[in-house]
C-alpha cells in the first residue's frame, strides 16, 4: 500500500467516525441554537483544539515506540486492530438516536471555544480511540512519524471543521434531522462500526503481512 493510499484510507476512517452523532456533535449543535452561529463555530474551533491536542499525542507516543522499541510496534498495531474491531462491533450492534436534550451550552463564543476544547479533552475514549488508530496508519516506513502525524493531524482538523462547521451553520435544520430521523443516526453509527471493522482488518493484515 502507497502512502497516498494510506492516507485515504485514513480519512475514510476518520470521516465515518466524524460524522457519528457523539458529545462532540451535540455540543457544536447546542452551542449553535442558545448562541447563533458565531458561537457554533466557536465550539467547532475549541473541538479542532483538542483534536490537534490528541494528534500530537498519538504521534509523539508512536514515534518514541517506533524510534526507541521498535519491537513493541508489532503488538501496538495489533492491540491497536483489536481495539478498533471491539469498538467496531459495539457501534454495530447498537441504535445511536439523538433525543433533543443536547448538553448545555454558552451564549460566550470564547466561553464556546474553551468548553469544545475541554469536551474533547476529557473524553477518556478519545484518547484511547487516538492510540487505536495511529498505530495502523503512522509507519516507519513512510518517513519521518512527526510529518505523518503533522498531515493527519491537518487532516482531522480539516474532516472537523467541515463537519461540524456546516452543522453550526445549518443547525436548526440538521438538529430537526438527527431527531426526525431517528434510523439515519442508527445507519451512521452502524456503517461506522462497520468501516471501523473493515479498516482494522485491513490495516492488520498490511502491516503484520508485509514485514
Amino acid at each position: 500500500m502507497t502512502y497516498t493510499e494510506n492516507l485515504w484510507l485514513y480519512f475514510t476512517l476518520l470521516f465515518g467516525i466524524i460524522i457519528l452523532p457523539g458529545i462532540d456533535m451535540l455540543f457544536v449543535l447546542a452551542s449553535s441554537l442558545t448562541g447563533g452561529r458565531r458561537v457554533g463555530l466557536a465550539a467547532t474551533s475549541g473541538i479542532m483544539a483538542g483534536g490537534a491536542v490528541h494528534s500530537l499525542y498519538g504521534a509523539v507516543g508512536i514515534g518514541l515506540l517506533a524510534s526507541l522499541i521498535p519491537v513493541l510496534f508489532t503488538p501496538l498495531l495489533v492491540f491497536g486492530a483489536g481495539y478498533m474491531i471491539w469498538i467496531g462491533i459495539g457501534l454495530m450492534r447498537s441504535s445511536i438516536v439523538i433525543e433533543g436534550d443536547e448538553v448545555n451550552a454558552s451564549a460566550s463564543a470564547w466561553r464556546a471555544f474553551r468548553r469544545g476544547m475541554v469536551t474533547c479533552l476529557s473524553n477518556p475514549k478519545a484518547y484511547l480511540f487516538m492510540m487505536a488508530v495511529y498505530p495502523q496508519f503512522l509507519k516507519p516506513v513512510y518517513g519521518p512519524i512527526w510529518i505523518q502525524g503533522l498531515i493527519m493531524g491537518l487532516m482531522t482538523a480539516a474532516t472537523q471543521l467541515a463537519v461540524y462547521g456546516a452543522l453550526a451553520l445549518t443547525a436548526g435544520k440538521s438538529r430537526d434531522l438527527l431527531i426526525s430521523s431517528p434510523q439515519i443516526t442508527i445507519f451512521i453509527g452502524r456503517a461506522a462500526g462497520l468501516l471501523l471493522v473493515l479498516v482494522a482488518g485491513f490495516t492488520l493484515w498490511e502491516g503484520i503481512g508485509h514485514q
